[in-house]
Parts: C-alpha cells; structure tokens; sequence
C-alpha cells in the first residue's frame, strides 16, 4: 500500500520562472556608454563611476545632497498647478499633470525652502527635470518668487539649483513667460537689499529659465558639461547656418567666455557654496 503523503512526482510540479536580472539594476552611461550598477551610480553622487559623467539627481535628493541632515524646512508643498488655458497637444495638459504627478511624487516641478548648509542658514530652491522637464510653469515661478522675498526679509543667502530643459511651460501661455519677470524683479529687490544669491546651473538649464533668474546670480556655479542656453544646438545651428564651435553652449565653453564663474564637480559643491557665503560675509 502506498504512503498517501509520499512526494509527488517531479513530473507534475508547475514549471519553474526563470529568474532575470531585476529591471532598473544597471543603467547606461550616456557620456562613457558603459554600463554601470545604479546603486553604484547613487552611492557616487550620481556620477558614473567610470568617466564621472553626471547623472541628473531627483530634486529631493539633491537637497539630500546639499543641506545638513534634516534641516530642510519645505516651503508651500501645497500649492498646485492647475489649466488655465485647457490646454491640449498630444493630450490634455490636465492629464499631463496628473501623470507627472504620479510618477515623481512631486505636485510641481519646484521645490523651495529654508536650510543649513554645513551650519549656515540660507534660502535654497531648486527644479526638477523629471517634471515636465522642469520646466516653469505659474507655481514654480511663484513659489520662487515667495523664497526670494523671504530671503530678503530674513537677510538669508540664496541658492537656486536649476535643472531645467523646458524653459518657461508653453502649456499655461502667457502666465508661464510672466514668470521670468516676476522671478527677476523679486531678485532686483533681493539683490538691492544686499541678498547674495548663488545661481547652480545643471544639465539642462535652457529657455527661460536660462534667460531668466539662472544668469543672474551674483555667483554662478556650473556643474561639468552642463547644457546651458536658450535654444538648443541644433536649433541655433539650422538658424545661423553656420557650424557651431567645439562644445558651444557647454559648461567649460560658458566659463571661457565669462558666462560661469566656476564650474564645481558635484562632491564638492556642497563645500564650495559653503565657502562662497562665508567669504561673502554672509
């Protein structure tokens, strides 16, 4: 008589799943082409560990990155956008915000607020590429508006991390471009009550944000290779007809034609602005 609980035979067990390699592991440097472990990659700054290429950093990282262990205090995390034109391209800008939502967990592409930084108090704000390219929309540009004026009421440094390929938002018209006026005009006031602001660009900083409050700093950091300008390469290049110089619009080219003061490796930038408000007298 055969044991009832006896193992069934290997015949009849459901097929194995082949185990893969899990999705989001490794990623591929766009400046070396090597593949490269994504733990790696954000243990190291996000800097490629083969060629220090510069990944982009998500906004609250970067804060993360910048300012002493929980000593950011966000500023307005409830303001939202909304649609004011019904905007529609390749779908409606409503949905559009809703799925950027989502998916980085941000209400917009600006975060602002006030910090330490190696023990110096300052007023830090910072864009987002994931959102919409960073671009600035009417919140973004408010909520830099408010850091600003706050800035200048506490008589605090200023520091702004620009990472921004979208420029103004052309989905909200005419109230996005106001922005840049808006944004500048608070920095003239900042400025004259003797605010120092410390402008960062990084890859990609362009358009109007480019125009705007990125090229006003009283010091302007870059990290290396950033994209820096209003129109792309490309685009300028087709406009002039004429074949652009060797890394034009990059961070070395900026600073060899006096556009950047200095350009700061990410490990370090943390050190270098702590520097600068101190000899800043700030």
């Amino acid at each position: 008589m055969s044991d009832a609980t006896a193992p069934e035979n290997d015949n009849d067990q459901a097929p194995r799943k082949k185990r893969g390699v899990p999705e989001g592991l490794w990623i591929r440097c766009d400046s070396c082409k090597n593949t490269v472990f994504r733990m790696q990659v954000e243990k190291n700054f996000y800097l490629c560990p083969d060629c220090d290429h510069h990944f982009t950093v998500p906004g609250l990282v970067r804060i993360q990155q910048l300012v002493d262990e929980d000593s950011f205090e966000e500023w307005w995390p409830e303001l939202t956008p909304v649609d004011p034109l019904g905007f529609v391209d390749s779908r409606p800008y409503r949905d559009r915000l809703v799925a950027e939502q989502k998916k980085t967990g941000m209400k917009e592409a600006g975060i602002v607020g006030r910090g330490y930084m190696r023990g110096r108090p300052l007023v830090l704000g910072l864009t987002d590429s994931a959102f919409i390219m960073g671009s600035m929309g009417s919140v973004v540009g408010e909520k830099l508006t408010r850091a600003i004026e706050r800035a200048t009421e506490l008589h605090l440094p200023l520091v702004i991390v620009s990472g921004s390929g979208g420029g103004a938002r052309m989905h909200e018209g005419i109230m996005s471009l106001m922005q840049m006026g808006k944004v500048s005009a608070a920095l003239a006031r900042y400025q004259r009550s003797g605010g120092l602001f410390i402008s960062v660009l990084t890859h990609p900083t362009m358009g109007g944000v480019a125009a705007s409050f990125a090229s006003l700093g009283d010091l302007i950091i870059a990290e290396p290779k950033a994209l820096v300008g209003f129109a792309g390469p490309r685009v300028v290049e087709a406009t002039v007809k004429a074949k652009l110089p060797p890394g034009f619009q990059t961070s070395e080219f900026l600073l060899e034609h006096g556009f950047v003061d200095r350009i700061v490796p990410r490990p370090q930038l943390r050190a270098e602005i702590a520097r600068m408000i101190d000899y800043c007298g700030m």
